[in-house]
């Protein structure tokens, strides 16, 4: 395997699963992370990328543990559509020191991919019906884009609607 710039970007050359990492100017003091790259992905234009095509993932506290939920950057995550699809009676937000521990990654870089501990994941469906969505490549500015089903299958991921409506 040949030397790769992140964890995740290592577990999917590992798995030989097709990728394009994109990066973008990331600000040190903004806390927006999803929001900009958005801005400066999407603005970016030729190669087609949408903004509901940027996924960010999100670490979820659940009564026996932690879990990920990755779901479009404009989209609010719904607690109780993760709770039920992860069978568990309720969600909060993780705190985000547990977040950090438990992927390894600083928020803003937490990707779905080569995680400390793979933890629990749920993908929106919305990806389903995307050539590529976009993610953390596990540093903050790093984006990999990927085929719905290469980041469900490596990150053994359950789908369903994570939307608040």
């Amino acid at each position: 395997m040949s030397r790769a710039a992140t964890r995740a970007i290592a577990a999917l050359i590992a798995a030989q699963v097709p990728h394009e990492v994109l990066r973008y100017r990331h600000e040190p003091d903004r806390r927006g992370f999803g929001a900009e790259a958005v801005a400066q992905l999407a603005a970016a234009g030729p190669d087609g990328v949408r903004p509901e095509q940027i996924f960010k993932t999100l670490v979820v506290a659940v009564p026996h543990g932690l879990a990920v939920a990755v779901l479009p950057v404009p989209a609010k995550l719904s607690l109780k559509a993760v709770a039920a699809a992860l069978e568990v009676p309720k969600a909060a937000m993780a705190d985000p020191a547990a977040a950090q521990r438990a992927t390894g990654y600083v928020l803003g870089g937490i990707s779905p991919f080569g995680q400390r501990k793979a933890l629990p994941t749920v993908v929106d469906a919305s990806a389903l019906g995307l050539d590529r969505v976009l993610c953390s490549a596990g540093q903050r500015g790093w984006d990999v884009a990927v085929a719905p089903a290469d980041l469900i299958r490596l990150t053994g991921a359950i789908t369903a609607d994570l939307q608040a409506h």
